[in-house]
């Protein structure tokens, strides 16, 4: 309030020079409750109230006596920065506020609600959140499928914005388009499948932004096995992928490629953030009429071979690249070297089931860099385009090789592999006939070697001595890195001899497999080439080392023998670091290393028994009505990396 001569009472000191020490101009509050200050407005009110100063009674009696004739003020508590001179007990009089009325806004501002708790967690909460729902959905054990853990994020995304920010990415990052339609779907459209991708399609269009986030598409298995993909299922998947830009895979539909335009492959041609392709190279009517009249090369036309290798310009991402012929599939030698070459980023590379016309030692020399590589199947590989392909620089980088039926005929080869390649990690070899010593070789221990390898999967179907070479050196040192082993044809128990002890090698579900049902009928082989015949065996050498006496502890007292303790026996190394593992690549499958037709079969989702129809969650107050979805087959992706 003024004062009645309608002045203020003179400062203390100079309000300007205060006012830039602690960082805030007058008439300025500030608010312990929030961080910095608000500015708020002020009212001088009548002339004839009155205030008080605050801490008023510590001044001194003079500062009191002078003060006595000017108005009073609020209190104000303000902070002082460290490092200045301390400022006087009270607070300046240019400094203050009227105490005034709050009106119905202030008051309501003050009393709201702080905001949900989802509100003000952090985006790593959501991403976690969505990571422990995704692995409950897509664990192997799990009841549910792919339609409930879409409909699970679709509820959150209602919730509130926050999560819908947060379940968007999730709900269009990877799209799983797994088994049947919906029959009502079908009947609205009237078509007969392939809804939900023309929904899809749609969607994607509209919404451009939703389709920024699309990195992996499954598409439904619209056929069954051995019949072809027609051209109006190759034109839909292809309108659906050039859809979204920044598609890095398409997983699950693999349509042959037979030299010929197809709307599909210049889609997933177009998109430069591909990562990984998989090509099944069928026959040509051209080319296998051309071959009738000439040999190759030249049986490509220039066409033929200028498309194949225009669809790889702009994968600058492409990191696996699979390349597999079926049904004489013909892609010559240059094609091969000219199109890995185009692909810079290329990682890991399998090849399958080529002519040696198409692919041979020359070959192998020219492949590029890679960290993984799969050979199968190929008839121009020998010992020796393998023994000279280790000798060279790019071959120094890789760290999984996997040689599968190349039929290497001397262990010399896989000696230079092993003791050439420094860097690998895991070696796998299957073959039917066993890689023995050349006549008039000397034998040094040990035989092979590697100071590197962690895994190793060691398969031949008639062993001979391979067996025992590779136990006699890992006795002798020649793997001191290896931790695992899996060897389905070690008939006689030497590596299992050589690896940790175990007490049972089977698994609950080998009674429910076509092996146990023909060993009951009396059909199994010795040689068969299937995980539950190996773990069969390797259960009886566990029992049969269990039934003898390894040790007999015998206590004498006074020459006269008190007790006498035997101890079973067991099958194994004591204080081995390497395991002996008998578990498939694929769950559920009798054969150890997966193969093409476990990435291509969709025979399951075409018709699934015993699949998800939503009911496993059906304690909701509506039931099946509100839960229930088609039955559809619980769909496990299958990792490509798992090939190498």
């Amino acid at each position: 309030m003024l004062s009645s001569h309608g002045s203020l009472p003179p400062p203390l000191f100079k309000p300007c020079s205060l006012t830039k020490c602690i960082g805030y101009s007058v008439g300025q509050v500030y608010d312990p409750a929030i961080q910095g200050y608000r500015p708020q407005r002020f009212s001088v009110a009548s002339s004839k109230s009155t205030a008080t100063w605050n801490s008023f009674e510590s001044l001194s009696p003079s500062y009191r006596s002078s003060f006595s004739s000017h108005p009073s003020f609020d209190s104000l508590q303000l902070p002082y920065p460290a490092g200045l001179p301390s400022p006087p007990l009270s607070s300046p009089p240019m400094l203050f506020s009227h105490q005034t009325t709050l009106t119905t806004q202030q008051k309501s501002r003050t009393t709201e609600p702080p905001p949900p708790v989802f509100q003000r967690l952090p985006p790593e909460i959501y991403d976690f959140i969505l990571r422990h729902l995704a692995v409950f959905h897509k664990e192997p054990a799990s009841m549910s499928c792919e339609t409930c853990h879409l409909r699970d994020l679709y509820a959150l995304a209602l919730v509130d914005r926050a999560w819908d920010r947060a379940v968007r990415p999730r709900l269009y990052c990877k799209i799983h388009l797994v088994g049947n339609d919906w029959p009502a779907h079908t009947k609205k459209f009237k078509m007969k499948a392939g809804v939900r991708l023309k929904l899809l399609r749609r969607t994607l269009r509209e919404r451009r932004a939703l389709a920024q986030h699309v990195r992996e598409i499954k598409v439904p298995r619209l056929q069954a096995d051995g019949e072809e993909v027609g051209a109006k299922t190759l034109d839909m998947v292809a309108s659906l992928v050039m859809a979204c830009p920044n598609l890095e895979k398409l997983i699950g539909f693999y349509p042959v490629y037979g030299h010929e335009f197809d709307r599909l492959t210049y889609a997933l041609s177009s998109r430069s953030n591909l990562k990984e392709r998989v090509w099944i190279i069928a026959e040509n009517p051209s080319i296998t009429e051309r071959s009738l009249k000439q040999l190759p090369p030249g049986l490509m036309d220039l066409e033929q071979a200028e498309s194949f290798l225009h669809f790889h310009d702009r994968w600058r991402s492409l990191s696996t690249l699979f390349l597999c012929s079926q049904k004489q599939g013909v892609l010559e030698r240059d094609i091969f070297v000219q199109s890995l070459h185009r692909l810079p980023a290329l990682q890991h590379l399998c090849i399958s089931n080529f002519d040696v016309d198409d692919f041979d030692d020359v070959t192998l020399q020219s492949l590029p860099p890679l960290q993984s590589l799969r050979l199968q199947d190929l008839e121009g590989v020998t010992f020796w385009g393998l023994s000279e392909f280790a000798r060279t620089k790019s071959a120094g980088s890789i760290r999984q090789l996997s040689l599968v039926n190349l039929d290497i005929t001397y262990l010399s080869a896989i000696s230079n592999i092993l003791l050439h390649l420094t860097n690998l990690q895991r070696f796998t070899l299957v073959q039917e006939s066993s890689p023995e010593v050349a006549a008039g070789d000397l034998v040094f221990q040990p035989v092979i070697a590697s100071q590197a390898l962690h895994y190793l999967h060691w398969d031949i179907l008639v062993p001979g001595s391979a067996n025992e070479n590779l136990a006699s050196s890992i006795r002798a040192g020649g793997f001191p890195s290896l931790r695992t082993l899996r060897a389905p044809s070690d008939y006689d128990g030497q590596l299992q001899m050589l690896c940790r002890p175990r007490s049972q090698v089977v698994l609950p579900s080998d009674k429910y497999s076509k092996a146990y049902r023909a060993s009951g009928e009396g059909n199994s082989s010795g040689t068969a080439r299937t995980l539950f015949t190996a773990r069969k065996l390797a259960q009886e050498r566990i029992e049969g080392a269990r039934n003898t006496v390894k040790f007999r502890v015998v206590i004498e007292e006074e020459g006269v023998v008190q007790e006498v303790f035997e101890i079973q026996g067991f099958m194994g190394t004591i204080g081995s670091r390497i395991s002996y593992n008998l578990e498939s690549d694929v769950p559920g499958n009798d054969n150890a290393l997966i193969d093409f037709p476990d990435l291509v079969s969709g025979s399951k989702e075409v018709a699934p028994r015993d699949g998800c129809t939503g009911l496993w969650n059906a304690s909701h107050h509506a039931g099946k009505k509100w839960w229930n979805h088609t039955e559809r087959y619980r769909y496990q992706p299958v990792d490509l990396h798992r090939f190498f």
